[in-house]
């Protein structure tokens, strides 16, 4: 990355009067958590029709389960890296008014964002496949201590899914309208670590851009919309976010 792709991202963001930033799996690699499509991603350890599918799961709950608690001490472990604590900084400074999310590792609220849209829903919390009570993170703890697999509702018994969309769910319709709406609120969309080629989130950007807004893509690796963009910045995330938001801080103090 060079200096003046840094400084032309600082400019649109200081400019921009409503910023809405898009991340995807590339922002949480550098807390530990593996991508799902690339090289070394879940889905070259884990076939996803055996596992990522609403299918799979209710035709064998118990497997899933068991599946599931092999990977989740990695995202447990998981700590915000430098592109999440940038991207907090950025809404606490009042210049990032929404962070629509792919991820469900909730690291974002970690970081200290508050105006999440988890678009793909999330690994903390559950939900019953009977009654559609939500449990969150402590009761689904509790069940697997008791080795309640699979974790079973308090109110009716039914099983639990974790709340993170599937393949062949529709997303979760209110947060995808409200990504929707920012996107055509927007002045600048800020895509981080996104390949952008997930239906119907990579709507977003065209979405964003047919409204007026500037796009800056941050992704270590090429995407459909970089030739559609106003910047696109081929780095990691982390690094990349850091230098941008000391020179917007730098710009402002001036």
């Amino acid at each position: 990355m060079s200096e003046t792709q840094i400084q032309e991202a600082a400019r649109l963001i200081l400019k921009s009067s409503s910023t809405v930033a898009l991340t995807g799996a590339g922002v949480s690699t550098k807390s530990g958590i593996p991508d799902f499509r690339g090289p070394n991603g879940l889905w070259t350890k884990i076939d996803p029709s055996k596992f990522a599918t609403i299918d799979a799961f209710l035709s064998d709950p118990k497997g899933w389960w068991e599946t599931a608690l092999q990977l989740s001490p990695v995202i447990l472990r998981a700590k915000p890296n430098p592109a999440h604590t940038m991207l907090a900084k950025l809404e606490r400074m009042g210049l990032l008014q929404w962070l629509v999310t792919q991820n469900v590792d909730a690291l974002h609220q970690r970081a200290g964002n508050k105006r999440v849209l988890e678009v793909h829903g999330s690994l903390l919390s559950a939900s019953c496949t009977l009654c559609q009570m939500q449990v969150d993170r402590s009761h689904l703890e509790r069940a697997i201590k008791k080795r309640q697999i699979p974790p079973t509702c308090p109110a009716c018994g039914g099983i639990l899914k974790i709340d993170a969309v599937f393949f062949g769910e529709g997303l979760p319709r209110g947060v995808f309208a409200q990504a929707v709406q920012a996107a055509r609120d927007c002045r600048l969309m800020l895509i981080v670590g996104s390949s952008l080629t997930v239906y119907p989130v990579d709507m977003l950007p065209s979405i964003a851009r047919k409204s007026g807004a500037s796009l800056v893509i941050i992704n270590e690796e090429p995407t459909p919309f970089d030739d559609a963009v106003d910047l696109v910045i081929r780095a990691e995330a982390g690094e990349t976010l850091t230098r941008i938001v000391k020179t917007v801080e730098k710009a402002r103090h001036r």
